[in-house]
């Protein structure tokens, strides 16, 4: 069913809007005969400043309004809100932040920030946020918008995931997918290319995250081969040494210090983020702060040099997630086919000269892609994945990835993993497991995130218990499923293999660590594979030594007089001699990993004549039930 609407568009009816919640802007589109279109404002403007000022009374003020207003009213104005989303007072680092407004940030709470007496979440003001994209989408169509797809970076975690989701249903949408934002801005650059084969790395710095991520398009399939980044680094860092630079100059012209001054300090950060736009034309611009304070003036002439300088740290920290999302595909830079180059802050030239020396782009293969608006293209991808969930594109197949593995704690604190990452999604997987004490009543599910071998080095996402009926060690099996959602979701089933009771998890804390560590795992999981390895090794050989010594002690105690006395000796020798391994301290000195495994080898051997013994009396009691007497 088609309906006409004033603009001379026609839409179909229950749309699904494609969202990109940015942290410096947001836009929405939406799907229009098969084209993906962003939708403009009552102006005609397709940006929205992801800005929310909260008046004493009243409706909050969101978008451009509340942005030239910040400067008047620096504490009531909440910028960059997407870093705090889903986010908890001990994972935060502010001393990095320079915050016009206050934040309450304690403990294992939710970020929260008060204003005029209540405490926001930050979901709560992205949902006014969403609020206003969804009347600039009901302007540009004939039903009111129910339905949306909302991009986030690609290593936002469950609970961003899911305050994101929280944020657009209390904005009255139906979230009909979370998709990551290098996945979108992949699809809005690849739509007009269906037929063709190629690899894409879609290089992603916003304003507050950036992210790496590499795609193969095959006929219409888009398959993310593998990401990489960091959910603390974008333009807002740039922002930041500018502001801390221009404090400076400010200080040192006899001026106030910025950090003491809240409105101060607001129309400084508006000042350096409107000059670091006009260098990405100009090679310099003029800061000009007039009355600053009733006494003071501020006017500095900046240049694109300058602000190059401060910037290429910010830059040059982008390069190991490129790195480790090649390595992570096994590709090399000649295997890509293209660089897109997604995010407001990729305007900068220094992020494209950046970009372009690190793929070698130009010689050949990849070529640097710019052709798509890069404030836009994730917005057109989100609306090009409703346009898929609508059935617009038949032709179309979206499979993501998630980005840690998942797995869960085994005896010995060792991670067992389930999802390795970048395991294509949704996906479901599962493993049996059993009991390592006789009769046990209940089992400890303990489920872990990351990329380390033991299980305190990894970050755990919950424990839930399953309660299943009692039986000798190595007897009860549990059977433990991960699925992940389309959304990135992930739901735990645990069952008892024997009795059927079975528990159902939905996975919704957060990873209770600073976002900024999310890639610190996986460089922390390179610079200790080695480490990692050995330390598994050890553990696993240590385990493998007890249980042989409690059998053995076990099988001495019923079959051992039944034994020649030299066979004896030897296995009580070679207990002894286990026994002292055993309690050595750590894995320190000659006790490694080696020497247990040669142990092992040792130990099987001494108690060889003990094993057989013992399998002829179960096969001697085997016989007997079945009415065969032996010879």
């Amino acid at each position: 069913m088609l309906c006409r609407i004033d603009r001379g568009k026609f839409w179909p009816v229950a749309k699904i809007i494609g969202i990109d919640l940015g942290t410096t802007n947001s836009l929405v589109a939406v799907v229009d005969s098969g084209i993906p279109l962003v939708l403009a404002d009552g102006q005609g403007r397709r940006l929205t400043p992801s800005v929310v000022q909260v008046p004493a009374s009243g409706e909050p003020i969101v978008g451009w309004e509340a942005k030239r207003s910040r400067a008047a009213h620096p504490e009531t104005t909440v910028t960059s809100v997407k870093r705090f989303i889903g986010r908890r007072g001990d994972d935060l680092n502010l001393a990095k932040d320079l915050l016009a407004y206050p934040i309450n940030a304690n403990n294992k709470k939710p970020v929260t920030i008060p204003l005029h007496g209540c405490e926001w979440l930050p979901e709560e003001l992205s949902t006014e946020i969403l609020k206003t994209l969804k009347i600039i989408a009901s302007e540009g169509m004939l039903d009111k918008p129910e339905a949306a797809v909302i991009t986030v970076p690609a290593y936002f975690n469950d609970a961003q995931r899911n305050a994101t989701r929280r944020a657009g249903e209390l904005a009255g949408l139906k979230v009909e997918r979370i998709i990551n934002e290098p996945t979108a801005a992949a699809l809005a650059y690849g739509l007009n290319s269906l037929k063709e084969k190629s690899k894409i790395a879609v290089y992603d710095l916003g304003g507050g995250t950036f992210d790496l991520s590499i795609l193969e398009l095959n006929k219409g399939v888009f398959q993310v081969l593998a990401t990489c980044g960091n959910t603390c680094l974008g333009g807002d860092d740039i922002d930041r040494v500018l502001v801390e630079f221009l404090s400076k100059q400010i200080v040192k012209s006899g001026g106030p210090l910025a950090a003491e001054n809240a409105t101060v300090l607001a129309r400084v950060e508006e000042s350096a983020e409107a000059a670091k736009v006009q260098l990405s034309s100009e090679l310099e611009t003029t800061i000009a702060l007039p009355f600053l304070t009733p006494e003071f003036s501020f006017e500095f002439v900046l240049s694109r040099e300058q602000l190059e300088r401060l910037s290429k740290p910010v830059v040059k920290k982008t390069r190991e997630y490129c790195l480790k999302a090649l390595a992570d595909a096994n590709l090399n830079n000649d295997d890509l086919d293209q660089v897109i180059l997604v995010g407001g802050q990729t305007r900068m030239p220094l992020v494209q000269e950046f970009a372009a020396e690190f793929f070698g782009c130009g010689q050949g293969k990849p070529e640097l892609n710019t052709s798509q608006n890069p404030d836009e293209a994730i917005a057109l991808g989100a609306a090009i994945q409703g346009g898929i969930l609508s059935g617009d594109f038949s032709d179309l197949l979206l499979l993501d990835v998630t980005p840690l593995s998942l797995g869960i704690e085994t005896f010995g604190g060792l991670m067992n993993v389930i999802i390795p990452r970048n395991t294509t999604i949704p996906v479901k997987r599962g493993e049996a497991f059993t009991t390592v004490a006789d009769y046990q009543k209940d089992v400890l599910i303990h489920v872990l995130q990351g990329e380390r071998e033991r299980s305190l080095d990894n970050w755990s996402l919950g424990r839930f218990t399953l309660e299943f009926e009692p039986q000798p060690k190595g007897m009860a099996k549990v059977g433990v499923q991960f699925e992940i959602d389309a959304d990135g979701i992930l739901h735990v089933l645990a069952r008892d293999i024997k009795t059927g009771n079975e528990k159902i998890v939905e996975m919704r804390s957060a990873v209770d660590v600073d976002d900024a560590d999310v890639q610190q795992m996986i460089e922390e999981s390179v610079e200790h594979a080695f480490d990692d390895i050995e330390e598994r090794r050890w553990i696993e050989a240590k385990l493998r030594i007890e249980q042989t010594t409690e059998a053995t002690l076990k099988g001495l105690e019923a079959y051992g007089s039944q034994l020649p006395n030299e066979q004896r000796s030897e296995i009580e020798a070679a207990l002894t001699e286990a026994k002292e391994l055993l309690t050595e301290k750590g894995k320190g000195g000659a006790v490694t990993a080696a020497s247990l495994k040669e142990f092992n080898a040792k130990l099987d051997s001494a108690t060889q004549p003990l094993a057989d013994l013992m399998m002829d009396k179960v096969m001697e009691q085997m016989l007997e039930k079945k009415g065969i007497l032996p010879n």
